[in-house]
């Protein structure tokens, strides 16, 4: 995880410690006891800070929430065109599971296979703000620069959404192999090239 404090609590040792496993042991199902091993605690220890492995995943899906979206928010503020803030999203989500493999195991579900619904809906719920995201901003576009997406904003929008849950598919699949950002500078001029045209006049 990348923006651990120099000094973690216990809570943020248990966390880190589970998303190393996720990263090490990538096909297993871990265990409290194994995560209690790793950790140095007992598993009673593990309990008086989540009350369940589940509540465990869920503190990890908070961090890669908070950590994605905070910085969207500022990407949206910045980025003073459409095309450059998709672009720049799209990039900072592949960065961000390439650099946290534990955490795209997450991101990609897999892990999550067998364990409560909620955890799973919560992962698919963080995949349909993205392209929530990328909705507005491709709406703003025509507002803002005259700029309309080629196809159905809808589409428009799944289809980067689609491209980023691919790529980080591919890289849990791999074994952590195939990074999510080879082949963006390239990818990205081919999808950027063909995303927003000049909204056609219209004739009055």
């Amino acid at each position: 995880m990348t923006q651990a404090s120099s000094t973690p609590s216990r809570r943020e040792q248990i966390l880190q410690a589970l998303a190393l496993m996720l990263e090490e042991d990538s096909g297993k199902r871990i265990t409290t006891a194994a995560l209690a091993r790793q950790v140095g605690v007992s598993e009673a220890a593990l309990y008086r800070h989540f009350p369940s492995k589940a509540r465990m995943f869920e503190g990890l899906i908070e961090f890669i929430e908070t950590s994605l979206f905070e910085r969207i928010r500022r990407i949206v503020d910045e980025a003073p065109t459409a095309l450059e803030q998709c672009e720049t999203i799209v990039q900072l989500v592949l960065a961000f599971a390439e650099k946290n493999p534990g955490l795209s195991r997450l991101m990609d579900g897999d892990v999550l296979t067998g364990e409560t619904a909620r955890l799973r809906t919560r992962m698919s719920q963080l995949f349909e703000r993205l392209e929530t995201q990328f909705k507005q901003i491709l709406r703003e576009a025509e507002l803002r620069e005259g700029l309309r997406a080629r196809v159905p904003t809808s589409a428009a929008a799944n289809l980067l959404s689609a491209f980023v849950e691919g790529r980080i598919s591919q890289y849990v699949r791999s074994d952590f192999r195939h990074r999510p950002t080879a082949h963006w500078e390239d990818q990205w001029r081919l999808l950027g090239s063909g995303l927003l045209a000049p909204t056609p006049a219209v004739n009055v």
